[in-house]
């Protein structure tokens, strides 16, 4: 059982990068999917969420009106489209599973299936 994020890159502020996180082994398309980052020297953060059908979603304020959370059950595939990029969207980003939960939540321990993290670096 795996969730591979990818997508990851190097960008330009003003940019745009959209991650993918494709499950791998098990279903997950009646879980609550969830991104989350973590800055060099910061803690993880949460950053979006989305239920189990995607008709509910949550944002960080930080990148509300930016970034877009959006999920492909028949894919098993969760997707974060990142737009107007700024320096301190630097980060690595992980995606997450709640695998008993339906809804969207931005508490981390709700999450108890994670992938392996992609690189996102914006250049100023």
């Amino acid at each position: 059982v795996q969730l591979q994020a990818s997508g990851g890159g190097l960008v330009q502020a003003g940019g745009s990068l959209r991650l993918s996180c494709a499950a791998s082994g098990r279903t997950f398309s009646r879980s609550a999917m969830g991104w989350f980052r973590q800055a060099p020297g910061k803690e993880r953060e949460f950053v979006a969420a989305i239920s189990w059908g995607g008709g509910s979603t949550y944002y960080a304020d930080s990148v509300k009106g930016r970034f877009t959370i959006s999920r492909d059950n028949a894919k098993n595939t969760v997707y974060l489209q990142m737009n107007s990029l700024k320096p301190e969207d630097t980060a690595v980003y992980y995606c997450a599973a709640d695998r008993f939960g339906m809804h969207p939540t931005i508490a981390e321990w709700r999450y108890d299936f994670w992938g392996q993290g992609t690189l996102v670096t914006v250049s100023s």
